[in-house]
């Protein structure tokens, strides 16, 4: 059943993607009078020619893993009327450009749609510095030091991430009486308050810092932490007197600091304080840190509106691109190793989005579908790009040459470059797939990262 889950959905995933791109070309290339002869889906033998439109047969073909816009003359020397080659050098730019833009309009649409459909939220639990006089705050007796716990039993999170400044808050009836509880120097403290809507005004009118963002979430056999008691799922708040924070104290630097001496920890566990003393390890070993513990970011399903999460769909497709334009220089200077900057081909993708739809399935968030498909839409767009034969990027190159030495080169020779450059890349595509079966390629632990 995962195998066939995840045959189908890498089938329809990529056909969605490389459907859209392949519609950009064709759209544009009509617009500039280019005869687009066939639009197929997957690459031939041809299974079914499903109707002819305006001189273009829409076809479904035998190989699922692709699909193509083949426009007249596109690989030859025919420099008749319609033809690619006998466009203008602006209609032929556009053209090929206009795949990849659709693919990037599409990572907008989905990283949107991922905010929209409930994210995992980077979150944390308010610690006040400062109560207004006259305030809210005030009002209900809260002092500087004070934790906001919760709300009506509810955790009152607040977003660590600043871009992304709204209110966790997950007390909803606004109402009903309730209570506030606040930690004030380690002990805890039961608030009543008559109105949730005066919980809600507090963040306006205090000023804080975000603390216990930092959740532990797995622990190594026989390390500092699983000797003393640190279970996973516990949320740190102190490493001696330093207060941890992922923007401001993280907890690796903080442990670091007091490497083979014990040390107090103090933990919120099931929403109670508990303090372990521990002694961190000065030669742990590989891959363990010196208490034996791995770390998240304490994290809460949230949404943002309509336009707020366009925007973000921007700013995350942007960055996206930005680090795989950035890779090779990050790889060059040893930023990155070169086993976390592996090339993906079928067999990992197909794994990646099998894995994405059946998250899916068990949470009934869309996220990981969504948030994946966004990823592999942007890749499209930023691979096609690349200067390489056959590729729309190589095709680009060989526009700008014509431009900078005022005329063509020979349609045939660019068309040779360009099937040669094919079967390298398909070469290319046959040695990664047996990587990836080998290793096994990589997976995203959907469930951990969505809190479920």
């Amino acid at each position: 059943m995962d195998l066939l889950i995840t045959i189908v959905s890498f089938v329809i995933v990529l056909g969605v993607l490389v459907f859209i791109h392949e519609l950009g070309h064709y759209w544009v290339a009509r617009r500039n009078g280019i005869v687009v002869e066939e639009f197929g889906m997957g690459y031939p033998p041809r299974l079914i020619k499903l109707f002819t439109y305006n001189g273009t047969d829409f076809t479904i073909n035998l190989i699922p893993f692709g699909g193509f816009a083949r426009m007249r003359g596109e690989d030859g020397a025919d420099m008749a009327q319609g033809s690619f080659n006998a466009a203008s050098r602006w209609a032929r730019a556009s053209t090929l450009i206009a795949g990849p833009f659709m693919n990037a309009v599409l990572a907008i649409i989905l990283f949107g749609a991922s905010f929209m459909a409930g994210f995992p939220a980077a979150v944390a639990y308010p610690q006040i510095t400062t109560v207004a006089s006259d305030s809210p705050a005030m009002q209900l007796g809260l002092q500087p030091g004070d934790v906001l716990l919760r709300a009506a039993e509810q955790p009152t999170l607040v977003s660590t991430d600043p871009a992304l400044r709204y209110d966790v808050w997950t007390a909803t009836d606004a109402t009903a009486a309730t209570t506030l509880t606040v930690s004030r120097q380690g002990e805890w403290v039961e608030i009543p308050v008559t109105s949730q809507a005066v919980v809600g005004e507090l963040l306006k009118t205090i000023a804080y810092v975000p603390v216990l963002d930092t959740q532990i979430t797995a622990i190594a056999p026989d390390s500092p932490a699983e000797t003393q008691g640190i279970r996973a799922g516990d949320i740190v708040y102190q490493v001696g007197d330093t207060v941890v924070a992922f923007d401001g104290n993280p907890l690796n630097e903080t442990v670091g600091q007091n490497v083979g001496r014990e040390v107090p920890v103090k933990l919120l566990r099931d929403g109670e304080w508990v303090t372990v003393n521990v002694t961190p390890r000065v030669d742990p070993p590989d891959g363990q840190g010196a208490l034996g513990i791995q770390i998240t970011a304490t994290s809460q399903l949230a949404t943002l509106p309509f336009l707020e999460s366009m925007w973000q769909g921007v700013k995350s497709t942007t960055q996206y691109v930005t680090l795989v334009l950035r890779l090779p220089f990050m790889l060059f200077s040893g930023e990155i190793e070169p086993a976390d900057a592996q090339l993906s081909g079928p067999v990992a993708i197909a794994d990646m989005i099998g894995g994405a739809v059946s998250a899916t399935i068990d949470t009934g968030l869309w996220f990981p579908i969504w948030r994946l498909s966004a990823i592999l839409s942007a890749a499209l767009a930023v691979t096609n790009l690349l200067p390489l034969p056959a590729l729309d990027g190589g095709r680009l190159l060989f526009i700008l040459i014509e431009t900078l030495r005022g005329r063509r080169i020979n349609p045939e020779r660019e068309g040779l470059v360009h099937m040669v450059g094919f079967m390298l890349l398909l070469g290319l595509m046959v040695y990664i797939t047996v990587q990836d079966l080998r290793t096994g390629g990589a997976n995203i632990d959907w469930h951990t990262l969505l809190g479920q």
